[in-house]
Order: structure tokens, then C-alpha cells, then sequence
């Protein structure tokens, strides 16, 4: 039990004084997410919107599909695009293997099925009220996408703040194709799993106090924008 408190009071003092090696780790596992979930939004918010006001052969498998992927192991995610950026993958010749551009890559193939699923539960909840004042006007589902994703827009907040919590905690697949190189591809996760294998508990712990403070901002603030739209949504 001293040690623990030990090595609580020198993670304090980490964080107390923005200990530089730490808020680096902190930076780039930002940086990294953020990227992450900006691809996931671009690709993933207008496919769930066409999932949602759509019909066309296939698309309730399609849906299916997403739903299951939102819990895809993230190790998997790894490994596919390890193998695709690897020597011998189809795009092994652009040399991201290591680097946060792979990170980033794998991040974002975790947390677009996330988007998209979400995003087209969202949508099909507003095409409910808006399908029959949109086809009166003639609008083509291309037009309507933006609609509907722009009345949407608080709704789709919380999802990107799942998907970045999701991407920001996670560990298995940043590991693999990150490599959990110091100063280059160390983020927050790979980091806790590193230091607490070699001892140093009072970094892990500081960087724990950092992503579990993270997490909860996170989830206060889509609490907060949930309550604060569902008058508007009634």
C-alpha cells in the first residue's frame, strides 16, 4: 500500500508539472484520435444517412453488418492494416507501417462502422418526419442527405464523441501498427500497458488519471448535449 501511495503522489507531481515526455504522449494520442475520428465522419456520417432513407437490394444486410462491427475487436483492425501497410501488402510501398498515419488509419477503420451505424439510427428518426415534406418537394436522396444530416447535427456530436472515446482508449490495434516507438508512435494506452510492465506505475498512472478524466468529459459533455436538444427534438 506505500508504494501505491508513492506512486500516486509522483503521478501528481507528473501532472503538476506537465512533466514534458508525458504531455507529449498526451498530445499525440489526441492528435491521433482526433484524425481518426474526422476520417470516420467524412466516410461514415452521409453512408449512414443514405442507410437510413434509402432502399435498394442488400441494404438491410448492410445494416446488419454495421451493427456487428461496432463491436469488431480491435486487434483484428490491427491486423488487417498491419498486413495491408506491411513490406508484402498491397500498400506496404507508401511506408506507413509505424508511423501515426498507420495509427490513425486503423483508428478510423475502428470507429467508422461506429458512425455509421449511429448516424443512420439518427437519421431514420428524423426521415420519419421529414421523408413526406421532402418527396412532395421532389428532393433526390442526394439532397436530402444534407438535410437531414444538418438537423441531425447535435445528434451526430454525441456519435463522433463515442467514436472518439472509443478510438482514444483503445490499445490493441495502435500497438500493432504503431509499434509503441518512444517519441514517435508512444500514445497513452500503449504507453500505461508499457510502463506498468517495467514498474514505473507512477507515469502509468498519471497517464490513466489523464484518459479516465478524458472519458468522463467526454460522456458529460454528449450528456449535456443530449439534454440540452431533446426539448427541441419533441
Amino acid at each position: 500500500m506505500n508504494d501505491i501511495g508513492i506512486a500516486l503522489q509522483q503521478a501528481a507531481s507528473l501532472l503538476a508539472s506537465a512533466e514534458p515526455s508525458l504531455v507529449t504522449v498526451v498530445l499525440l494520442s489526441l492528435e491521433v484520435s482526433l484524425a481518426a475520428v474526422v476520417l470516420a465522419a467524412i466516410a461514415g456520417a452521409p453512408l449512414g444517412a443514405v442507410l437510413a432513407i434509402c432502399e435498394f437490394p442488400g441494404r438491410r444486410l448492410l445494416v446488419v453488418i454495421f451493427n456487428a462491427l461496432m463491436g469488431l475487436p480491435p486487434v483484428m483492425v490491427g491486423l488487417f492494416v498491419y498486413v495491408l501497410l506491411s513490406r508484402a501488402g498491397p500498400l506496404g510501398h507508401f511506408g506507413l507501417l509505424f508511423t501515426p498515419r498507420a495509427m490513425v488509419l486503423a483508428q478510423a477503420l475502428l470507429v467508422w462502422p461506429i458512425v455509421v451505424a449511429l448516424s443512420r439510427q439518427a437519421v431514420e428518426d428524423l426521415w420519419v418526419e421529414y421523408a413526406e415534406p421532402l418527396q412532395s418537394l421532389g428532393a433526390s436522396w442526394w439532397q436530402a442527405v444534407p438535410t437531414l444530416l444538418w438537423d441531425a447535427r447535435h445528434a451526430l456530436i454525441t456519435v463522433l464523441l463515442a467514436g472518439f472515446g472509443r478510438a482514444v482508449a483503445e490499445v490493441g490495434a495502435v500497438m500493432i501498427v504503431g509499434g509503441n516507438i518512444d517519441g514517435v508512435t508512444r500514445v497513452m494506452t500503449t504507453s500505461i500497458a508499457l510502463e506498468t510492465s517495467k514498474g514505473n506505475l507512477a507515469f502509468a498512472m498519471a497517464l490513466g488519471f489523464v484518459l479516465l478524466a478524458l472519458v468522463l468529459a467526454l460522456n458529460a459533455l454528449a450528456f449535456t448535449i443530449r439534454q440540452r436538444t431533446m426539448p427541441h427534438a419533441g
